[in-house]
């Protein structure tokens, strides 16, 4: 429960998914249009790419024609090493030439980046240090990509300890947190290589932890992309930025009846914890006799 629920900053966790990443897009635009500032944000894997272009200020369009590159092709570079076959080099090259070297902390919009130790398991969470680094270590998918080496630590995607890092935005001092699930249907796109093979196995196994994650959120946005792939949505992308924007659009009014009444539920359930309303003798009576 938040210790402050006069507190109306909002914050944005954005999930991982790969090429489905354009959908962010979308619902950001929804969240331009309707003039809600974004106080803070985290993403992790493509989420990443997505929070750290909008933090440093770059525009939505921009952020599209970015988003519309995120294919097989532009951002796998073969390497020949025993910890990973792909390199995240080309994912730094584009995130230097549009952002810079630049630290997480010069961001315009408090920004956090989310990793995984993948010697410990631990969820690694950069809020400062090196841009490039972190996102390149949040997108490197552990047996494809290589790990990230930062301060001593090896680094890989992010989603495998926290797909919607949310909690976070608490930290950085939001009072209302909405997360965005691009893999939001236990629904899957069709195999067709053994990359889709690997990525549906991971997305499996990350999903449930990341519902978990979701309830952390004031306001949920889940998307249903089971129809996209995670390597190349050049030829829908308008679809799937539309996915984004419309469920967004839909979600977003709950925010507003959020603000006014979040402290109302806020009493509730300290009332709640505070003092447990007894179920009446008589209702206890009659279970005991339907039963």
């Amino acid at each position: 429960m938040k210790l402050n629920p006069f507190n109306k900053k909002i914050g944005i966790a954005l999930g991982g998914g790969a090429a489905k990443g354009l959908a962010h897009v979308g619902v950001l635009k929804a969240v331009e249009e309707n003039k809600i500032k974004v106080s803070c944000i985290s993403g992790t894997s493509v989420g990443a790419i997505i929070a750290s272009y909008y933090a440093f200020g770059k525009e939505l369009k921009d952020i599209e024609v970015f988003s519309e590159k995120l294919r097989a092709k532009d951002v796998f570079k073969l390497t020949l090493n025993k910890k990973g076959f792909l390199s995240t080099d080309s994912v730094r090259k584009m995130l230097h030439n549009d952002i810079g070297d630049v630290k997480i902390e010069q961001a315009r919009i408090p920004l956090a980046i989310c990793t995984t130790d993948i010697r410990t398991g631990e969820s690694v969470i950069f809020k400062q240090g090196s841009l490039l680094d972190a996102v390149c270590a949040s997108v490197a998918v552990p047996g494809i990509f290589l790990p990230v080496e930062v301060q001593g630590r090896l680094l890989v995607d992010g989603g495998i300890s926290n797909n919607l890092p949310v909690k976070v935005l608490e930290q950085m001092g939001a009072g209302i947190t909405i997360a965005v699930d691009l893999n939001g249907v236990n629904r899957y796109p069709e195999v067709h290589n053994f990359i889709d093979i690997i990525g549906n196995a991971i997305d499996i196994a990350i999903d449930l932890r990341t519902k978990e994650q979701l309830q952390l959120a004031d306001i949920k946005i889940s998307l249903d992309l089971g129809d996209y792939s995670r390597l190349d949505n050049s030829h829908q992308k308008d679809m799937l930025f539309d996915v984004g924007y419309e469920v967004a659009t839909k979600q977003i009014s709950r925010l507003f009846w959020y603000r006014r009444l979040s402290l109302f539920y806020y009493v509730k359930k300290a009332l709640k914890l505070l003092t447990p309303i007894k179920t009446p003798q008589i209702i206890l009576d009659l279970k005991k006799k339907i039963t």
